[in-house]
């Protein structure tokens, strides 16, 4: 799961925060989480069907480091924070006043449609991590542009969180 021996190496960039998103991921979305796990290290086992990716000619299935996928999915949903991208999406889930289990919520939506996106996409080996992750970080800004978009109304680890 990750690059190194010391997984704290990994975590520089987005210190704890990365941490406690996955831990987040793992415990309230844990069915998702593990499938996004399993997927990762063996992609060809994933619950796409023989003949989706024959269909789709998915046929390198490359996995990736489901850690440092999700630091740098931390990272994606950190700068779409900061940048104000995710305003709309906030004031539509929680209008009082987001917290941090809203933001951790929008990390477990982004991982799942990230890893989803990253079997779409089919790269080549993982030195296409960067070009798939802008691809995706620009179809989330292209949806949070929707004024009534709210990223993850109906993901298990919303529940009890959104204000609809």
């Amino acid at each position: 799961c990750f690059q190194g021996d010391d997984p704290k190496t990994d975590f520089r960039g987005m210190g704890l925060l990365g941490l406690y998103n996955l831990q987040y991921f793992a415990e309230r979305d844990a069915t998702v989480a593990q499938q996004v796990l399993s997927d990762s290290v063996h992609p060809k086992c994933s619950k796409f069907s023989k003949i989706e990716w024959e269909k789709k000619k998915m046929d390198k299935a490359i996995g990736y480091s489901f850690a440092i996928v999700g630091i740098n999915i931390t990272d994606l949903a950190y700068n779409l924070l900061v940048s104000g991208a995710l305003k709309t999406h906030f004031y539509n889930i929680a209008p009082e006043a987001p917290t941090l289990s809203h933001f951790q919520q929008t990390f477990c939506y982004l991982m799942h449609e990230f890893h989803k996106f990253w079997i779409e996409e089919d790269p080549m080996d993982i030195m296409e991590f960067n070009r798939v992750r802008e691809k995706f970080r620009k179809r989330i800004i292209k949806q949070l542009q929707n004024p009534d978009m709210a990223l993850c109304p109906h993901f298990a680890a919303s529940e009890g969180l959104i204000n609809m």
